[in-house]
């Protein structure tokens, strides 16, 4: 899309624009970046995390998990903790409820950050390991269904190579 278009999206809707798939952080995880599916069909946004383990601290409910943050691969992992503020009956795309923990930690996608909830589910089978869902960006953006990142791609770290 051009600058152009996209300034006049913009002026339309008076949001920034984001397309179907975009690259976002979740800095309270340490997850620098994860490839999300924006989703206006769903309405909550899902987090895919694995080996959920629910604890106690301070007389509230926490819980512990993992996080593969790239698609299809399971070699990177990140451990990380959040507080539960509910648990949640969700829907799937198959059409099977079933209840999962909800989390609350900030997003951070076009430089901008804010609060979300996500629930917490196993979706190593899921061409995506994040869906953010329309209450998520409700307000805030407005979605181009036929491009994608517009936030660009995240920066590749370059490892070192080793000389003699």
């Amino acid at each position: 899309m051009t600058r152009t278009l996209q300034k006049e999206k913009r002026r339309n809707t008076g949001l920034p624009v984001i397309g179907w798939r975009e690259w976002i952080s979740l800095p309270d995880l340490g997850i620098k970046s994860i490839k999300a599916k924006v989703d206006t069909g769903a309405r909550s946004s899902s987090l895919h995390a694995y080996d959920l383990h629910q604890f106690e601290r301070e007389n509230e409910k926490w819980i512990r998990f993992k996080v593969h943050p790239v698609q299809r691969k399971t070699r990177e992992v990140i451990e990380a903790e959040a507080r539960i503020i509910e648990f949640r009956s969700v829907r799937s795309s198959s059409g099977k409820a079933n209840l999962r923990p909800v989390i609350m930690t900030n997003i951070k996608l076009l430089g901008v950050s804010w609060p979300v909830e996500l629930t917490l589910a196993n979706r190593d089978e899921m061409g995506f390991r994040m869906l953010l869902g329309r209450e998520a960006f409700r307000r805030r953006f407005f979605v181009d269904a036929g491009k994608s990142y517009y936030g660009g791609k995240p920066q590749q770290t370059k490892k070192k190579s080793k000389r003699a």
